[in-house]
Parts: structure tokens; C-alpha cells; sequence
């Protein structure tokens, strides 16, 4: 039986599937929770910067996941 850990909240993910039951972001891990909670982060953000470009929304899902990591958990900003 395989088994994965998520990065920010550290639960245990039973028998994973890419995309369903576990999501890869910038290098890491992340539950279905913590997807959900990356999106909320994220959402608000992106719709007041005008026009969208990879290279500053990169580096800011990178940020708000090591900052997460570092939390414990996203909180919404």
C-alpha cells in the first residue's frame, strides 16, 4: 500500500492518485484541503493583477506554499 504525506499539513494521503487525491504544485505535495486552500490564497490576487503572466504568478504560488509549510496551514490574506 503506498502512502503520501502532505508538504503544508503533514496528513497522510492512503493510496494517492496524481490529480485526485493529492495535487503536485511547485515542487510539492499538497491534499485535496490544502489545494483548496492554495486556490483561495491565490484567487484574489489574480484577479487584481492585470494582465496575468507566469512570471510573477510563479514565484508567488512558490511563496504562499513555503510560507504555508512554514504555518502549517494557508491562511487567506
Amino acid at each position: 500500500m503506498k502512502s503520501l504525506t502532505c508538504d503544508v499539513c503533514k496528513r497522510k494521503i492512503e493510496q494517492p492518485e496524481t490529480d485526485r487525491t493529492f495535487f503536485h504544485y511547485a515542487n510539492r505535495d499538497l491534499c485535496e484541503a490544502c489545494k483548496e486552500d492554495l486556490e483561495l490564497v491565490i484567487k484574489p490576487v489574480i484577479r487584481d493583477r492585470q494582465p496575468f503572466n507566469y512570471e510573477w504568478f510563479d514565484p508567488f504560488v512558490r511563496e504562499a506554499i513555503e510560507e504555508a509549510i512554514g504555518r502549517g496551514s494557508f491562511t487567506t490574506r
